[in-house]
């Protein structure tokens, strides 16, 4: 979306800015290094969302052909037409999101999304995706591998018009590279596979 790109160039300024912000919080539970602890696994997916370009609506579906080193087939990151497509790192073929994560925002900040209002592609329950950092994993029979946390930037922010970027840090969701093709459904299993 023209216009948008200025606001957060790159990883380190998003997060410099984020961190600064939390500090200011001085809240354990928001401004720890990560959310609580909870089961890697067993744990399902809950819902798939998918946007064929940068800032297009997320479209929900029941099941989604994840390709090798590419992405989610239809997805704007498989197609590059992304928000940061024009960055050639490998990390953005499928990003994650715990409903747990969604659920307290609204509990706890009164912030309400919908499904896939965080722009995540999967969005799981009874996983700790920040824990998947460095990890394989399988969703049905996709293997993948986390690679870092998808931290929350004020492009996000802008698009869903709430202010979720300070009680989203460290919470947003997870980044991972497909490693094994295949199909992702809805109430497939998540399971740690190291």
């Amino acid at each position: 979306m023209p216009g948008r790109r200025g606001r957060c160039r790159g990883r380190s300024s998003c997060r410099t800015a984020t961190l600064r912000v939390v500090t200011v919080l001085g809240d354990p539970a928001v401004s720890g290094d990560a959310a609580p602890a909870r089961p890697v696994v067993p744990g399902r997916v809950e819902s798939i969302h998918l946007a064929p370009e940068s800032g297009a609506p997320m479209t929900a579906v029941d099941r989604i052909r994840a390709v090798a080193g590419v992405g989610l087939e239809g997805d704007r990151y498989a197609e590059r037409a992304g928000h940061w497509s024009p960055d050639p790192k490998v990390d953005r073929q499928l990003t994650l999101v715990a409903a747990e994560e969604i659920d307290r925002l609204a509990e706890r900040f009164d912030i309400v999304l919908g499904p896939g209002e965080t722009r995540r592609n999967v969005t799981t329950r009874g996983v700790d995706v920040n824990a998947l950092v460095g990890r394989r994993f399988r969703i049905g029979d996709v293997e993948c591998e986390g690679t870092r946390l998808c931290e929350p930037c004020q492009y996000l922010t802008d698009l869903v018009g709430q202010p979720i970027l300070e009680p989203l840090v460290h919470r947003a969701g997870l980044r991972a590279r497909i490693l094994t093709g295949g199909d992702i459904a809805i109430g497939d299993e998540v399971v740690a596979l190291d």
